[in-house]
């Protein structure tokens, strides 16, 4: 159900004050003037214009823009009628009227209230995503690299007598709008105003994580940090006074360990006494005396005393021991820098109409950092022209003042900032904390070795999926077989068996047996991703990257590629560079994905015995080549731009843990599963009707019967376009269906080839009349051709056009039949 807002009243309704949104000076305004939760405010006048509206609350009569009314969540006595059905009741032919009290209906907005909306920010690999995990229960994959989470998950969870939501935005350094990532953080905080921020920050990298903290106080947003991962600031010998460091911010910290969930129910029991208690206090000091009992009676219900800890900005404590540490400060860069702030500021508030959304200090500074997003809003406003001309002078005066631009000399100032901020409260005992990563990343990135190591690691991961996967599978087949032999023995003769035993078995059933080799893929891709050692992949392999035309953050959306196409586009958002991310889009599909798999274990096994495992290598390796060459190719003619610099952060070597990749494992087999019982169970009937009419009986031979059946005359139509790559009509019926899902092509084959003679005695693959050569182009053309429908939307989706959704589908499928032409052609001359 939406929140109604006091914007949405009419002239004589009441309602009751739930919560004032927007950032911290507008919340503290509004609450100054009275719009205190709880409050009843009647609707007096709708200006002519409908702007601004006068209303009454504690007995004054007050005027908000429509637009700041807005920011005001309310329940109205309408709603609290519906929720309680105390409007009437009757006495006979007597309607009696009974109105709630302003004590019934406060009561109600309090209850409301007990929903708190609380978005996780913080910079890569600083933890966030696991504390989403860990307090949501949701299953988030955990990646410790950079760009894991690309859009925003949400969760929910009760917890002392509260219901959060809590949402997970994508990693970011800063809240420039440098990034997708960044731009997407800034509109979420600025236009859904949660309720609070939780600052995710590594506690063992204080420094780069805190200066994304300095952009979130200036945007003045209500907040609390967690301190995570701090067992590894500990584990190093340092020290950190963070209860300083807290009142030095003016945010509470609170030290997190989310893999050993430490520390997580102090963080929110935190966070429910800042959303309860911290814009309540006065002038004085003192926290509002209402606002206080409620929060003492809260907590004499729902917090158990024998557990709570001593913390920050503990409300209910006695006066003499509360130590109030949430305060807004204005992060001080130096005289000459304020000064052009200011300047700037002075201009900008004279719009009051974009107050209650920005603090203005906050467009002025990113106004004077040249932030695109920013001039956008400032040229909306009527005195945009004297505003770029302040700005343009303010700007002016800091280069002349600090010998650099604007924009660099307020990073500059804002590291200043943490640095003396981290001389009183951070001591450095220069322990060797990082030895192990030292160690490794000498080995792992060594400008010799590094390539060796890595493709030995592709090999373990192939070679694994393929050895491993082979005892569970030939298990799954068994089950198979003896469903289909049960079927055949206790159903009568008849289409309905025919389909059951032929479509759904012989469709769903070729393909589900590949699942323990799906696992096991995704199982190595999580264990490399979570151990930190992907980033060094993409690290190593930067120097290629930039001469394909790419940039070393493409790598690892190519190398997600393995796993599913899909996501892979979607990560590539991380790239800044607009030439690059689209290069890495276009030829992402080269990336064999785990749909692939199927395919090739069905042929390897068969016609490849004994070398299975470097065969299925050779696909993946060409896969990776072509990609190369494609890349370079686009670079050159197709897609212009400059480059951008390889930055990127190589966290520490960290140990996996077995339930997070355990649990990304199974949610990928989870999702197999799904699509076994949805399209590619449809899709299997539909091929399976399609092969078996018309005039199913008419003919001597399933052979002849199925040449001439619906899907036979389709197969033979395309039959001379497949013909010269080594393949027959029924393998191209199989490649039609793989545009779908490639999942399809193994379950097509499987209810094609089902009805041929001694089906029982032999495999699916022994059932293909194809050479090893032909199985071999077979491959390749599965490796190369048309992306699914999926991938498809994901490349529209992530470049804005389908243009480049049907160039993909275009160049794909035109490049997959000359290499495979050119390999069967080739091979039958040379052998």
């Amino acid at each position: 159900m939406l929140s109604m807002r006091l914007s949405e009243l009419n002239t004589g309704e009441r309602g009751v004050i739930v919560k004032v949104m927007g950032h911290g000076g507008f919340r503290k305004r509004i609450v100054e003037m009275g719009f205190i939760k709880g409050k009843v405010v009647e609707v007096l006048l709708n200006a002519p214009l409908k702007d601004p509206i006068k209303y009454k609350i504690l007995g004054y009569e007050i005027s908000l823009r429509r637009s700041e009314a807005e920011m005001i969540e309310i329940i109205s006595e309408q709603e609290a009628e519906e929720q309680t059905g105390v409007s009437s009741h009757f006495h006979g032919s007597i309607k009696e009227e009974r109105l709630l009290t302003e004590d019934e209906l406060k009561n109600l907005a309090l209850r409301k209230r007990r929903t708190i909306n609380v978005a996780l920010v913080g910079n890569p690999n600083c933890g966030k995503t696991s504390l989403f995990n860990l307090a949501s229960g949701a299953h988030e994959h955990v990646g410790n690299y950079s760009g894991v989470t690309v859009d925003a998950k949400e969760g929910f969870f009760d917890f002392q007598g509260y219901r959060f939501k809590i949402v997970d935005l994508p990693g970011t350094y800063s809240l420039s709008a440098y990034t997708p990532e960044e731009i997407y953080v800034r509109q979420h905080i600025i236009e859904e105003t949660p309720d609070i921020i939780i600052n995710v920050v590594d506690a063992s990298n204080l420094e780069r994580n805190l200066y994304l903290t300095t952009q979130l106080i200036d945007m003045n947003v209500r907040m609390v940090i967690a301190l995570n991962m701090y067992d590894e600031l500990e584990a190093s010998g340092n020290k950190l006074n963070y209860r300083l460091l807290s009142k030095l911010f003016g945010v509470p910290m609170v030290p997190t360990v989310c893999k050993k969930n430490l520390g997580i129910e102090h963080l929110f029991h935190l966070v429910i006494n800042l959303y309860e208690g911290a814009d309540f206090f006065g002038k004085n000091g003192e926290i509002n005396k209402e606002v206080l009992k409620e929060l003492q009676d809260w907590h004499r219900t729902n917090v158990n005393e024998a557990e709570h800890e001593e913390h920050m900005d503990d409300y209910v404590a006695p006066d003499n021991s509360r130590q109030k540490i949430y305060r807004h400060i204005h992060i001080n860069h130096g005289p000459d820098i304020e000064k052009g702030i200011e300047y700037v500021k002075a201009e900008i508030s004279k719009n009051e109409e974009i107050r209650h959304l920005y603090s203005t200090r906050y467009l002025s500074i990113k106004l004077l950092e040249n932030d695109k997003s920013v001039e956008k809003v400032i040229h909306t406003l009527p005195n945009s022209v004297e505003i770029f001309a302040a700005k343009e002078k303010a700007a002016r005066k800091i280069q002349v003042a600090m010998n650099e631009d604007s924009e660099s000399a307020i990073t500059n100032a804002k590291y200043g900032f943490i640095t003396g901020a981290l001389k009183e409260t951070f001591i450095d005992n220069h322990l060797e904390k990082d030895q192990m990563t030292k160690v490794l990343d000498t080995i792992v990135t060594h400008k010799i070795w590094g390539y060796p190591i890595f493709f030995l690691f592709m090999w373990i991961m192939f070679q694994g999926t393929f050895s491993i996967g082979a005892y569970p599978m030939a298990g799954l087949e068994w089950l198979v077989d003896v469903l289909r032999h049960f079927v055949e023995n206790t159903m009568t003769a008849g289409p309905l068996k025919d389909m059951i035993v032929d479509g759904i078995i012989g469709g769903v059933g070729g393909v589900i047996v590949f699942l323990p080799n799906i696992l096991l893929l995704y199982f190595f891709i999580s264990l490399m991703e979570d151990s930190g050692y992907m980033a060094r992949a993409a690290f190593i392999m930067d120097k290629i990257m930039h001469k394909m035309g790419l940039h070393g953050k493409s790598f690892i959306p190519l190398v997600m590629g393995f796993g599913c196409n899909v996501p892979a586009i979607l990560a590539s958002r991380t790239i800044e560079n607009r030439k690059s991310r689209l290069i890495t889009i276009l030829v992402n599909p080269l990336m064999s994905c785990s749909a692939r798999l199927p395919i090739y274990l069905l042929l390897v096994g068969t016609f490849f015995p004994g070398k299975a495992s470097l065969v299925l290598l050779s696909i993946y390796v060409t896969g990776i080549l072509l990609a190369v060459l494609m890349a370079r190719l686009f670079s050159k003619v197709l897609v212009k731009g400059e480059d951008t610099p390889f930055v990127m952060e190589l966290p520490p070597y960290r140990m996996p843990t077995m339930k997070a990749i355990t649990r990304h494992t199974w949610e990928k087999g989870q999702q197999y599963l799904r699509k076994m019982g949805g399209v590619i169970m449809i899709a299997s009937i539909i091929i399976w009707y399609l092969g078996y009419y018309p005039n199913h009986n008419a003919y001597k031979t399933v052979a002849e019967q199925q040449e001439n059946s619906y899907i036979g005359q389709i197969g033979k139509a395309i039959e001379p376009a497949i013909k010269p790559l080594g393949f027959d009509w029924k393998l191209g019926i199989g490649l039609v269906s793989g545009v779908g899902a490639k999942e399809l092509v193994v379950s097509t084959l499987g209810v094609l080839y089902t009805n041929d003679a001694g089906v029982s005695k032999k495999s699916l693959a022994e059932r293909i009349p194809i050479t090893p050569l032909a199985a071999y182009s077979l491959m390749l053309f599965v490796l190369i051709y048309f992306p699914c429908i999926a991938t498809l939307a994901a490349i529209k989706q992530e470049s804005g056009s389908w243009k480049w959704a049907a160039f993909a589908a275009l160049y794909t499928t035109s490049l997959a039949w000359i290499i495979a032409f050119s390999f069967y052609q080739i091979g039958n001359m040379l052998l």
